[in-house]
C-alpha cells in the first residue's frame, strides 16, 4: 500500500498543507491548515469504484490502466 503525507508548512503569509511539491491554498492559521489537511487525508482514503484510467507520462507516452477503487493509499498528516 502506498502512503501520502500531508505536511503543515508556512506559506505565502499564512499556512498551507503540502503533498510532495504541491501546496494547498493558504490558510490564516496553522490550525485551519491542519483541519483542512486532516479532511483531505481522510477523503484520500475513501474507497471508490474500479475504473479505467488513461494518463500521459513525462515522455509523452499514453498509458491505459485499471484503477482499483479499493486500492487507496494510507494518508497521514505531519504537523
Amino acid at each position: 500500500m502506498s502512503e501520502v503525507t500531508y505536511r503543515i508548512v508556512e506559506h505565502d503569509g499564512g499556512f498551507a498543507y503540502k503533498v510532495g511539491d504541491v501546496f494547498s491554498e493558504t490558510f490564516p492559521s496553522r490550525e485551519e491548515a491542519l483541519q483542512a489537511a486532516q479532511a483531505a487525508a481522510a477523503e484520500q482514503q475513501v474507497p471508490g469504484s474500479t475504473e479505467g484510467i488513461r494518463y500521459q507520462d513525462k515522455a509523452g507516452g499514453w498509458h491505459d490502466e485499471t484503477a482499483q477503487g479499493n486500492d487507496r493509499p494510507r494518508a497521514r498528516v505531519v504537523e
